[in-house]
């Protein structure tokens, strides 16, 4: 039995929940091309032959605007030192910049195995991906080097064959059931976060929170009250829309996944709230054991 803890670090939209959702081979991580969509430190548990896996997907690393960037940030460093390897992931149809650079730089204070994946690769030529080796080779003395595609799954088990052999713990942390370290109804909450996210686009600030505040079910349905939660009077009409028109998209997209989620039919309740009293909205996030990013 071989196991341990590897961790996805990365510039914002560089794919890393697309990632652990193509390793565990289920939706556990919420993705949009909004950046820092990620916002807590999800496990993705992934189970194989004597081996299992614990990934952790962090948010981005970013030169941070304000305090939710920083708050973002400290959640993305937490765990380098704690973990057995390191996966950083890179965008290879982005030319390597600053903020690659400034990882990297953050890489050269730890001691942990770090791993370069070289992500979507299924975007550029094949010819190009050698050249991209060599200018993070140059950087950096990487244990490896990983051309991959999350999206289309190409290369996936080259990576779970290569992030095996830097593992040394013979424990099982989790159970043969488990993919995932969140509950269910934060599971629910983020689905309905991402799709509030792609369908209102840069309309709605990413810092927009959505909860569960009631769930039932029998044997063959579940019925779901849940909120998005916003500080303002104009948000709350842009995600509601004209006649209901954008909450009632974003409940049936939502609940489509979370039908996925659950295996069950779902009868989802989807209500737009404005809370602009912080202490009122300390408690909807502590129910999703958030901090309040933006106090």
């Amino acid at each position: 039995m071989k196991s341990g803890f590897v961790s996805l670090i990365g510039r914002p939209n560089v794919g890393k929940s697309t990632l652990l959702n193509a390793i565990i081979g289920r939706k556990v991580a919420i993705t949009s091309s909004t950046a820092q969509t990620t916002r807590n430190m999800i496990q993705g548990i992934y189970h194989g032959d004597d081996l299992q896996i614990v990934f952790v997907d962090t948010p981005g690393i970013h030169k941070p605007q304000n305090k939710l960037g920083k708050a973002l940030n400290k959640q993305a460093y937490y765990n380098l030192d704690d973990v057995d390897v390191i996966l950083f992931l890179t965008d290879v149809t982005q030319k390597l910049g600053t903020g690659d650079k400034f990882i990297i730089e953050k890489l050269k204070e730890t001691k942990v195995p770090v791993i370069l994946i070289l992500n979507k690769i299924d975007k550029i030529p094949y010819e190009m991906i050698l050249p991209k080796i060599v200018e993070y080779k140059d950087l950096y003395d990487f244990k490896e080097i990983i051309p991959v595609s999350a999206f289309k799954k190409k290369n996936i088990d080259e990576l779970i064959k290569t992030v095996s052999k830097y593992l040394t713990d013979d424990i099982k942390y989790f159970d043969d059931n488990t993919i995932t370290n969140v509950s269910t109804t934060f599971s629910i909450s983020e689905l309905i976060r991402e799709k509030v996210l792609f369908l209102t686009k840069e309309e709605v600030p990413h810092s927009v929170t959505c909860i569960v505040e009631d769930i039932s079910e029998d044997k063959n349905n579940v019925s779901i009250g849940a909120s998005v939660i916003v500080d303002r009077e104009n948000l709350k009409k842009i995600l509601v829309g004209k006649n209901g028109s954008m909450i009632k998209k974003i409940g049936m997209e939502a609940r489509k996944d979370i039908e996925e989620l659950l295996n069950k039919k779902v009868y989802l309740d989807l209500r737009v709230k404005v809370v602009n009293n912080w202490r009122e909205k300390d408690q909807f996030l502590n129910q999703l054991g958030y901090e309040d990013f933006n106090s």
